[in-house]
C-alpha cells in the first residue's frame, strides 16, 4: 500500500507543533515537522493569546510538510486546550484579541454565577467541573466589562474551530470541546440554551456542533497558495487535546471501566471513560467533570494543576541564572533527601503566583512542614504532591464508577518522567502503563485516518497505538503505602 500522510497541528499551553502522521495500513509513523512556543502575552495589565503569531507558524510548518509529503497529504486537524475562544464579527473580523484562560477577569465569577443562577441548577445542565476560567465564566467577564464586544459578536469560535476556521472557512463547534465551554446540555449534546438564556448570553453567537471525525471542507485557495499544499480535506479530530489522547490510549478493554488515564501535561486530566455523562449529587460534590470523547462517549475526570508547577519552577529558577533542563531537573528531584513535604497542587495561591518556589514554600510553612529550599527539593515536593493526589482523585473514581480500576495509563508529556510515574505507582498502588508521549498526536491523527476509511472503531485505533509505539510499565513499590488522603 502506497503510504499516506495525515497532519495534526498539535496546540498546547507551553509550545505548539505540526506533526505528520505516516501511514502504511497497518502502523503509524509520527514525525515532528515544526515546534514553536506558545504562551501568554501580557498586555495593559491583562493575559492574551497571540493567535496571530500561532496561525503564521502553523502556516511555516504545514509548508515543511508540503515541501517533504507533496501529494501524499491527505489532510489537517487541529486539536488545542479547552475553554478559551474568539470572538467574530458578521464580517470575519476578530473582535479583540483572545484572551488567556488565566487572565484575572474571571475572579470571583463563580460567586457572580451563583447569584444568578444556582450551582446544582448549572451543573445539572452541563455536568461540568466548577472551575473560573471555564468558557461561561469568561464570557459572563465579558458581559460585565466588556458589553459592547458580545454585543457586537456575531460567532464564538473555540481555539480549534478558529483554526479550522482559518484553513478552510467552517464556522462549527466540535463536540469535545465544546463540552469544555459549560454552556453545553451533555444529554442532548447540543448547547444549553435555556440556561445560557437565563444568563443572558446571546444565542447566536453559538455555532452548529459537530462530532470529531467531520470533514470540514477543502483547503482555503489562498492557505494552498502559500504553504503549496493541494486542496486537501481539513477534519476535525476530537479538538479537545485530552479528548484525542483518550483515543489514543493504548488499551486492549475499549468498553470496560477497569482502566483509567492520567493525560499528563501543563495539565494532568485524570479519569475514566463513560458511555454516557454522569450527572448524580455525588459527581456533583466530588467536583468531577464530564467532557466529550469519540463516538459519543465521556470522560469522566478530574482536572489537576499537573506539571505547570514545575514549568513555574523552571522558569523562576532560569530568572535567577539557573538554566536547568528538565532531564536535570528530574536527577535533582530523584536525589532530594528526605523529609519530603505534600500539598495540595490545586490550592489556588499556586494557579498564577509572581514566583512559584515562593509559592510552595509558603503552602509548606502554613502546614507546618519541611520546606524546600534546594532546586531539586521544590520539584520533588512537586512531584510528590502530585502523585498523591492523583491517589486521592483515584479513589473518588472509584467510588463512581463502582468498581475497582486496576490499571492507570499515563500519556503524554509527563509520561516521559520515571520518578513521577513510580511516585504515582506507590501512591496509588497500581499498575502504571506510561506512553506514548505523543498520545494527543496520534489521537488527532488517527481520527483522521478513520475519517479518511483506514480505520472502522475506536478499538482499532488503540490497537494501532499499541502496535506502532513503546509502552512501559511501573509497577507499585511492595513497602509503599497509598497517598495521604486529600479530597479529589
Amino acid at each position: 500500500m502506497k503510504e499516506q500522510v495525515f497532519l495534526g497541528i498539535d496546540l498546547g499551553a507551553e509550545s505548539g507543533r505540526v506533526m505528520a502522521g505516516v501511514w502504511d495500513g497497518r502502523a503509524i509513523r509520527v514525525q515532528e515537522l515544526h515546534r514553536f512556543p506558545n504562551g501568554p502575552v501580557q498586555i495593559a495589565d491583562t493575559l492574551r493569546w497571540d493567535v496571530l503569531r500561532l496561525w503564521s507558524e502553523i502556516q511555516h510548518g504545514l509548508t515543511l510538510a508540503a515541501k517533504r509529503f507533496g501529494n501524499a497529504i491527505v489532510s489537517v486537524g487541529v486539536d488545542t486546550w479547552g475553554v478559551d475562544f474568539v470572538l467574530l464579527a458578521k464580517n470575519g473580523e476578530m473582535l479583540g484579541q483572545p484572551y488567556h484562560y488565566r487572565d484575572a477577569r474571571v475572579n470571583g465569577m463563580l460567586e457572580y454565577a451563583f447569584n444568578r443562577v444556582p450551582r446544582a441548577e448549572i451543573f445539572a445542565r452541563t455536568g461540568l467541573q466548577f472551575i473560573e476560567l471555564n468558557t461561561l465564566y469568561q464570557l459572563l467577564a465579558f458581559q460585565r466589562s466588556h458589553p459592547e464586544l458580545l454585543a457586537a459578536a456575531d460567532g464564538l469560535l473555540m481555539m480549534p474551530d478558529f483554526f479550522h476556521w482559518c484553513l478552510c472557512g467552517s464556522r462549527v463547534a466540535e463536540f469535545t470541546n465544546a463540552t469544555t465551554t459549560q454552556c453545553l446540555d451533555p444529554v442532548k449534546r447540543d448547547w444549553a440554551w435555556d440556561l445560557l438564556e437565563k444568563f443572558g448570553l446571546p444565542a447566536r453567537v453559538f455555532p452548529s456542533i459537530v462530532p470529531p471525525g467531520t470533514e470540514l471542507g477543502r483547503l482555503r485557495k489562498s492557505v494552498s497558495q502559500r504553504t503549496g499544499l493541494g486542496p486537501i480535506q481539513v477534519v476535525a479530530p476530537p479538538t479537545h487535546d485530552t479528548a484525542s489522547a483518550v483515543a489514543a490510549i493504548p488499551t486492549a478493554n475499549t468498553g470496560r471501566a477497569d482502566w483509567a488515564y492520567i493525560s499528563s501535561g501543563t495539565w494532568s486530566l485524570m479519569g475514566i471513560e463513560s458511555p454516557n455523562a454522569v450527572l448524580t449529587d455525588r459527581v456533583l460534590q466530588l467536583n468531577f467533570t464530564n467532557e466529550g470523547g469519540v463516538d459519543g462517549t465521556f470522560r469522566l475526570l478530574k482536572n489537576i494543576a499537573g506539571l505547570w508547577l514545575v514549568q513555574q519552577c523552571k522558569s523562576s529558577f532560569q530568572a535567577r541564572g539557573k538554566n536547568l533542563d528538565y532531564p536535570e531537573l528530574a536527577r535533582l528531584a530523584e536525589s532530594a533527601p528526605e523529609p519530603r513535604s505534600i500539598i495540595d497542587p490545586d490550592d489556588a495561591r499556586l494557579a498564577n503566583p509572581p514566583d512559584m518556589p515562593s509559592a510552595i514554600q509558603a503552602l509548606c510553612r502554613e502546614t507546618n512542614q519541611p520546606v524546600p529550599e534546594s532546586e531539586g527539593a521544590l520539584v520533588r515536593c512537586a512531584l510528590e504532591s502530585l502523585a498523591a493526589k492523583y491517589a486521592a482523585v483515584l479513589a473518588g473514581l472509584e467510588k463512581l464508577a463502582g468498581n475497582r480500576i486496576d490499571v492507570i495509563h499515563v500519556v503524554g508529556g509527563g509520561s516521559r518522567l520515571a520518578l513521577l510515574n513510580q511516585l504515582a505507582a506507590n501512591r496509588c498502588q497500581r499498575r502504571i502503563v506510561a506512553g506514548p508521549a505523543e498520545t494527543t498526536a496520534l489521537g488527532n491523527l488517527l481520527s483522521q485516518a478513520r475519517a479518511a476509511g483506514e480505520l472502522k472503531s475506536l478499538a482499532e485505533m488503540r490497537d494501532v497505538v499499541r502496535s506502532s509505539c513503546p509502552l512501559q510499565v511501573f509497577e507499585p513499590s511492595a513497602s509503599a503505602g497509598p497517598g495521604t488522603d486529600q479530597r479529589p
